[in-house]
């Protein structure tokens, strides 16, 4: 643009406002190059993308040039050139750039407000959507994370299987889980809270086994704790991952050594093998895993009559110290308590169940009193460690199929849970089920309350019929054993002979009396090894009167097995006893909302 040009322009507007109105450009330009919002406003209130670098070049050029591109030449040419026109306004021709200017820095108008309203509109949806796609990405990776964090085993390594229970009027089943605490030391962490450092990498021992009986109508919690000293039989069972087989054990052994033969199946296998109750799933934790869950937790309260410490002069305890009274655990402490036998009762492995069941109603009573899983932190942080602390079974390997564990467990109030241990007996210094174990593996197979809560239950339906009918009666094999030894009386003689004798009666020409094993067993019972006997062993029962719930499947026979048990020590006719579904006070039931409970402390292990 030529010196006439802005002359022209000076005198037509104005010429001392002509650097402001430049200045004024400048700085709206600065402001378009800075935001993009302003950029792109500017270019749709000048009329496009177009007429706002139309506009801009313009101005620049008029303000600092001494020649522009465009409005410049215009203006050149309409006010000095000769063939320019006069008179003729040169704006009618070009945009001047003090129309150019004027159009950016003039005030937006009402009608802008509602363009840059919708955008601002547009941004923040767009920004919001990339924001909740980011954590929903995040939420899944962390969902991932945490699924990846689980181990997993398989279930059962034994070769029989127990069936699972016939479902209630209701069509509603019982679920049955096994909860392992391992004392691997197979970490350096573990070896450290575990201590006996010359068994570092040793086989792993199954030192707690709880069976948690969730009820079919979900209403009441029967949990059994079998001491790990208890002798029992292993079954044979095969490591599925390098398919070694583990003989079955020559005779009974101590049920801790069962999770060394292939993992926490065998273990499963163990116990169904002895209780007869079919097991749904498994939890196992070690050491380090209980530290960590009980630091998440925030701490759970336990009691002591007295100050205990621990340890004893070899060395041998827990090392727990804890003054007298109510006090809340954690982390390594936690685990202390959890394994402390030197210093409770008298120092058994049955003390040290009870200390258990007391911490564990304590920990569901924390849980459902505080705020800790209402606390997104707490929550996480829970989840973590809970998550890289268990080896499950497959039916219970992800973060969800957790979940929705727990959430049938919490429906069961504190007052409906019952803690209890498998009643034994001393063999030497080990122990074995007694007649009342039986009674209290019966409860919770028929998944009666261990609290004698129970509303009246309707009549179960009948058992459905057997896959493989029974052979006639002519042809059907079967074993009668005289089990009527109890712990007062001898065995009543001639037993196996004169039941035996009443089936041949009957028709089963293929009886005939074992007298080379002499059980011991309260109630009468059928046994039969495998579902294709299952028909025949309901059958002997149906013709003797033995009720159906006294038909049991075993590995520990080889075909169909009538054990006369105690309630039959004498007569032809067999009258079930009236049930009785009380639970065993040998079995030292504790309510899991007894706030009162406290371990009782061996004085040799007391300090002041």
């Amino acid at each position: 643009m030529t010196r006439g040009s802005v002359q022209g322009e000076d005198t037509r507007e104005g010429g001392s406002n002509a650097p402001e109105r430049a200045e004024a450009v400048r700085k709206e330009d600065d402001n378009a190059v800075d935001g993009t919002e302003d950029s792109e406003n500017a270019g749709e209130e000048s009329g496009g993308e177009t007429g706002s670098e139309t506009g801009g070049e313009t101005e620049g050029a008029a303000a600092d040039e001494p020649g522009g591109e465009t409005g410049g030449e215009t203006g050149g040419q309409a006010a000095d050139e000769p063939g320019g026109k006069p008179g003729d306004d040169p704006r009618e021709k070009a945009p001047p750039a003090e129309a150019a200017g004027e159009a950016l820095t003039e005030t937006p108008g009402p009608d802008r407000r509602p363009r840059r309203a919708r955008r601002v509109l547009r941004l923040t949806a767009v920004g919001l959507a990339l924001l909740l796609a980011c954590l929903a990405g995040a939420g899944y990776l962390y969902y991932e994370h945490l699924n990846g964090n689980i181990q997993r085993d398989a279930l059962n390594l034994g070769d029989s299987k127990v069936a699972a229970p016939t479902p209630n009027a209701a069509g509603q089943t019982p679920l049955n889980i096994l909860v392992i605490g391992s004392d691997a030391r197979d970490s350096e962490e573990n070896q450290q809270l575990g201590g006996a450092r010359e068994t570092f990498g040793s086989t792993p021992l199954a030192d707690v086994q709880m069976l948690v009986h969730l009820s079919a109508d979900r209403s009441n919690m029967s949990v059994v704790s079998m001491p790990r000293d208890t002798l029992v039989e292993i079954p044979k069972c095969t490591d599925p991952d390098d398919g070694e087989v583990y003989p079955a054990s020559d005779g009974r052994v101590m049920t801790n050594q069962s999770l060394g033969h292939g993992g926490p199946g065998c273990t499963v296998a163990t116990w169904q093998e002895l209780t007869g109750i079919h097991i749904d799933h498994f939890v196992m934790v070690d050491f380090a895993g209980v530290v960590s869950m009980a630091d998440a937790v925030g701490g759970v309260p336990v009691c002591v009559d007295a100050n205990i410490h621990s340890r004893d002069g070899q060395g041998h305890g827990s090392g727990l110290k804890l003054a007298e009274g109510t006090h809340p655990v954690k982390g390594e402490q936690a685990l202390q308590w959890l394994r402390t036998r030197y210093g409770f009762e008298d120092g058994s492995d049955l003390a040290r169940a009870k200390a258990q069941h007391m911490y564990l109603n304590s920990m569901v009573r924390t849980l459902r009193e505080n705020a800790t899983l209402g606390n997104p932190n707490k929550l996480r942080r829970l989840a973590e460690e809970a998550t890289a602390a268990l080896t499950v079974d497959p039916g219970l390997d992800t973060v969800k199929k957790l979940y929705d564990l727990s959430d049938e467990l919490r429906r069961v109030k504190p007052e409906r849970i019952t803690m209890t241990t498998m009643p034994n007996r001393y063999v030497g210094a080990r122990v074995e089920p007694t007649e009342d174990a039986e009674q209290l593996f019966r409860l919770v197979r028929e998944d009666i309350a261990l609290d004698g809560k129970d509303a009246k239950k309707k009549p179960d339906p009948e058992p459905t019929a057997p896959a493989d009918p029974a052979d006639p009666d002519d042809e059907l094999a079967v074993q009668v054993r005289n089990g009527t030894r109890t712990d007062e009386l001898g065995a009543a003689p001639g037993r196996a002979n004169t039941v035996a004798g009443l089936l041949v009666d009957q028709g089963f020409a293929k009886a005939v009396a074992d007298s080379s094993v002499l059980p011991s067993e309260d109630r009468t019972v059928v046994r039969y090894p495998s579902t294709d006997l299952e028909g025949d062993a309901r059958r002997v029962a149906e013709v003797l009167g033995i009720p159906a719930g006294s038909v049991l499947r075993s590995t520990e026979v080889s075909g169909v097995t009538l054990v006369v048990g105690a309630d039959w020590r004498e007569g032809t006719a067999y009258k079930a006893p009236e049930a009785d579904d009380s639970t065993p006070e040998s079995a030292e039931a504790l309510n899991g909302a007894d706030d009162d409970a406290c371990m009782h402390v061996d004085p040799s292990f007391t300090w002041s």
